[in-house]
């Protein structure tokens, strides 16, 4: 067909010079005034029809206009594409839009062309959800959140009730969801809900979107956030990347907000006056909904999010690893004088030598272990231990002088108070009897002979004495009176301390060590 429609006169005058003289495109286009494109587009239409000049000739110009400018089917009259179905193909790898309208050309030949195609498809794409603009691509992308509506469990004794959250996970082109309620949302329910949804789903997309959340990343950064360490593991055993939303930016998450916004209307509306006492009564329930939550037919699609996710996300999935995940926590800690490091109530022992080096170390917790780390290097590990305040230590991680197990005894560390002063054996006699146990004490103690060599031996027996007059059980209250000289103040006799190691029915006693 020509691409300009010419006037009778022109398009007879074009024809008889080159079907009847033989002229050049260029002799033709300067003589009628067109562009040799025109030229050539009209020689070749009126090639196709079969025409000579003196068929040319024999047509009138009704005839003629009929053969070189045949009439279309206006663009409402063709076929129009299923748009919900190009949105869907368009989410496979490697589908464009100029393949799905060769695709529909070869079925609809009189269809529409490619500009009007993609008008077609643009144009529905904006009387739908804006979430559609973004084109997801199969097995790409798992996003994931927190409702802000939170289930409840009511304690079914006192009536009492906690409220929990509720995690949503959301594939980005089958919109296939998982969700799962939890006690809270830090690092290891975050951690635990990502893998069970990815156990769900019996595969591993190439990338994991989370909101900003403070146990998915350390710092909220649009263009570098720091991602947690925890999460950090877990992708890494997954071979899977944490991408996480940029700060105030919705469109990069706005498919899980459309997720959790289903989620509270399709969940959580229907169990508003169902009563939970357990959380695990409340996943069976919330198991059950997302089944049927994930079987329903969505209207735009005309297919459910089940039958989208067995078409395009679950052929993309990469394969899960052969062990599961065990969930960790990081904590960054600093080694004690006594060479160890504090997590959750429970010490345990690192080599000593690090204690002369400004470093700070790693503390890596799962259920059943405590690792500590140098760097990337382990320095440490043990068995994790729930006994508040307790001690685990290792032998090889003790000083040579300090392995021998009576060093570390009541009788020895009174034997070097003693060697201080009276009042300074009458404090730490004070210290390890207000301890549960006296190995407790050990570290005020310790910190106290620190102050001796810092301060002097009779310095130190001086603010111990102040100390007991203010009923100090621990080595800060000491510390304060040494730095701000208070030592050489006199006491007013009436707050003068008993003799140190005086015996009365709440003192124990040395034997009470042996």
């Amino acid at each position: 067909m020509a691409t300009e429609r010419l006037p009778m006169h022109d398009l007879r005058e074009i024809l008889r010079q080159k079907l009847a003289l033989g002229r050049s495109h260029r002799e033709v286009a300067r003589s009628v005034g067109v562009s040799p494109s025109t030229v050539a587009s009209v020689v070749a239409d009126a090639r196709a029809h079969g025409l000579d000049a003196a068929a040319v000739d024999a047509l009138t110009d009704a005839e003629l206009e009929e053969r070189v400018y045949p009439k279309s089917p206006p663009s409402c009259m063709r076929p129009e594409p299923d748009c919900a179905a190009l949105h869907v193909e368009l989410r496979r790898r490697g589908v464009t839009l100029a393949l799905l309208h060769v695709e529909y050309l070869g079925a609809h030949p009189d269809g529409l062309r490619y500009t009007a195609f993609c008008d077609r498809y643009r144009a529905w794409q904006k009387r739908h959800s804006p979430v559609m603009r973004q084109v997801h691509i199969a097995g790409d992308k798992l996003f994931v959140d927190y409702s802000g509506m939170k289930p409840r469990l009511v304690d079914p004794v006192t009536g009492e009730v906690t409220e929990v959250e509720l995690f949503v996970a959301v594939l980005g082109a089958s919109n296939f969801t998982y969700a799962e309620a939890t006690r809270t949302q830090q690092v290891a329910d975050f951690i635990g809900s990502v893998s069970r949804t990815l156990t769900f789903l019996g595969g591993v997309p190439r990338a994991i979107v989370p909101d900003q959340l403070k146990s998915a990343v350390i710092t909220a950064c649009r263009y570098d956030p720091g991602v947690q360490r925890s999460t950090a593991e877990l992708a890494r055993h997954y071979e899977t990347t944490i991408l996480p939303a940029r700060p105030k930016s919705p469109r990069d998450k706005a498919k899980v907000e459309v997720g959790v916004q289903v989620a509270e209307r399709w969940l959580l509306a229907r169990i508003r006056n169902e009563t939970f006492s357990s959380l695990g009564a409340l996943n069976a329930r919330l198991t059950e909904l997302v089944r049927g939550l994930n079987d329903r037919t969505m209207r735009t699609y005309k297919a459910s999010r089940r039958e989208l996710f067995e078409r395009l996300d679950r052929p993309a999935l990469s394969p899960l690893p052969a062990t599961s995940f065990e969930v960790s926590a990081w904590k960054k800690v600093a080694l004690n004088i006594d060479y160890h490091v504090a997590y959750d109530g429970h010490f345990y022992s690192a080599p000593h030598a690090l204690r002369h080096e400004e470093v700070h170390l790693w503390v890596r917790a799962t259920a059943t272990t405590i690792e500590i780390l140098h760097g990337r290097e382990r320095v440490a590990a043990h068995a994790r231990s729930f006994v508040q305040g307790g001690h685990t230590t290792v032998p090889e991680h003790m000083p040579s002088s300090h392995r021998a197990h009576a060093e570390w005894t009541p009788s020895r560390i009174l034997g070097w108070a003693e060697q201080i002063g009276p009042h300074t054996r009458g404090l730490c006699e004070v210290i390890l009897q207000d301890r549960r146990h006296p190995e407790w004490g050990y570290r005020s103690c310790l910190g106290l002979f620190r102050l001796a060599k810092q301060y002097g031996p009779e310095r130190l027996d001086a603010a111990s004495r102040r100390a007991l007059v203010a009923g100090a059980r621990s080595y800060r209250p000491v510390l304060t009176i040494l730095r701000h000289n208070l030592d050489g103040q006199p006491l007013p006799e009436a707050e003068a301390p008993a003799k140190p190691g005086a015996t009365h029915e709440n003192v124990r006693g040395p034997g009470y060590y042996h």
